[in-house]
């Protein structure tokens, strides 16, 4: 007999009973707030594949107690939206959830706008896109954005509990034993998508038969069959985790690309793309820097690519960035240079902008001496002329050093130590 998923059973009924997204539904946060005022706006709600996108759009118009209808931008046609908006002229207005709302098609579009104007129909649409690049700017402007983040193991878990516990939607009714190994596994596997660790937990709830005692019996082994992932020990809020991370970073920084992909893929596992971007655009320009500026501009592309397509296909461009990354010529001079100078300037080494360096754009600045004097770098040989920039106080401070470190700040090396030398002949 067809019985309902339990992921979908599961769904809160309740803004309240939503599971994560404190940043959205927590006390004075956004959502709530419009669930307070009951004052609902048309939204878009973006975010990784389940995060309850969908669950909270229910959520919110169940919270309200306002009348629901569902449907697919992709499956459903335009006579099912038409059925809709007869519906919200009876009852005099509707939510209508719309999933995959990025592939929505103009007709569709079009037909739907004038009643969004209207307020006859508030639109919630769920994707998994990012709705800057995949959202037509008609029906955007006309929602508020909002992003919904991975589910954090702790999230999971209590899902998982809520559904062991549940007599009405869940097995609560049933004796299920489930362990702490096989619980943190159905919690850490599934990479913060409720929906596959709600799947994992049926399948072993129903395909694990009864002992002589009816109990049935839930252990690590069950746990990694049904979620068809070996149990991995990284504990994404663990110290572990931050020793990961460092070892990513150094492992990047010392030219070991075997290292990098090692430690790239336990964060793989860990599902923690988002501590995997940051290093990796963190490291691109602190580690890598002048020696190959290009490779900040591709780990930023590569991190983009990798959020829009998602696991599993996000560690190709994840790898192709990191072996760039591994084998760059390394230099941290443009930001260590920054460094000092902000010492000098946190311990009070400033001075006073030289006349001829300060602001004329207004009336009476000539006759305050402003600018009187400063030459103009494109009017000389090479568009350089020997004129002093910092403070007297600073005046013969060096910041910056160049590395012999890759063709580009090669190039920059003998610049600035031509500068210097003309400086010193002149």
């Amino acid at each position: 007999m067809k019985q309902t998923p339990l992921a979908l059973r599961m769904r809160p009924s309740n803004i309240n009973d939503i599971i994560g997204q404190e940043h959205l539904v927590g006390d004075g946060k956004i959502i709530q707030r419009m669930v307070t005022a009951e004052r609902l706006a048309s939204m878009i709600l973006f975010g990784p594949p389940g995060t309850g996108k969908t669950s909270m759009a229910v959520a919110i118009a169940e919270s309200l107690s306002m009348p629901i209808r569902m449907l697919n931008a992709v499956a459903d046609k335009k006579k099912d939206m038409e059925i809709v908006v007869e519906e919200a002229k009876m009852s005099g207005h509707i939510v209508l959830v719309l999933d995959e709302v990025h592939r929505l098609d103009k007709p569709k579009q079009d037909f739907l706008l004038p009643h969004l104007e209207s307020n006859l129909i508030t639109l919630i649409g769920c994707t998994t896109s990012n709705p800057y690049h995949s959202i037509n700017p008609a029906i955007r402007s006309r929602c508020h954005l909002f992003e919904l983040h991975p589910l954090t193991v702790s999230n999971i878990k209590m899902a998982v509990k809520r559904a062991l516990t549940d007599k009405k939607n869940g097995f609560g009714k049933l004796d299920v034993s489930v362990t702490n190994e096989a619980l943190d596994h159905f919690s850490q596997s599934a990479n913060g998508d409720m929906r596959a660790a709600l799947n994992g937990l049926e399948l072993a709830v129903s395909s694990t038969p009864e002992d002589q005692d009816h109990i049935k019996h839930i252990t690590l082994s069950v746990a990694e069959e049904c979620m068809q992932k070996k149990s991995f020990s990284h504990d994404k809020d663990g110290d572990a985790h931050y020793d990961v991370l460092s070892a990513f970073q150094k492992s990047i920084r010392g030219s070991d690309v075997n290292a990098a992909l090692h430690y790239l893929g336990r964060l793989i596992e860990a599902g923690d793309l988002d501590s995997i971007a940051r290093r990796m655009i963190v490291i691109a320009y602190e580690d890598i820097g002048l020696a190959n500026p290009q490779a900040g501009p591709r780990a930023i592309a590569a991190v983009e690519a990798a959020e829009r397509i998602g696991f599993p296909e996000a560690r190709i461009p994840l790898a192709v960035s990191i072996v760039e990354l591994a084998l760059s010529p390394k230099s941290n001079t443009a930001y260590k240079a920054l460094d000092n100078a902000l010492a000098d300037i946190r311990s009070g080494k400033t001075g006073t902008v030289p006349s001829h360096l300060k602001d004329t754009h207004y009336q009476g600045a000539k006759d305050l001496g402003h600018g009187i004097d400063y030459k103009y770098p494109h009017h000389y040989k090479n568009s350089w002329i020997d004129q002093q920039y910092l403070p007297d106080a600073l005046k013969h401070k060096t910041y910056y050093e160049p590395k012999n470190s890759g063709k580009f700040e090669q190039a920059l090396g003998q610049v600035y130590k031509k500068i210097q030398q003309d400086k010193k002949q002149q």
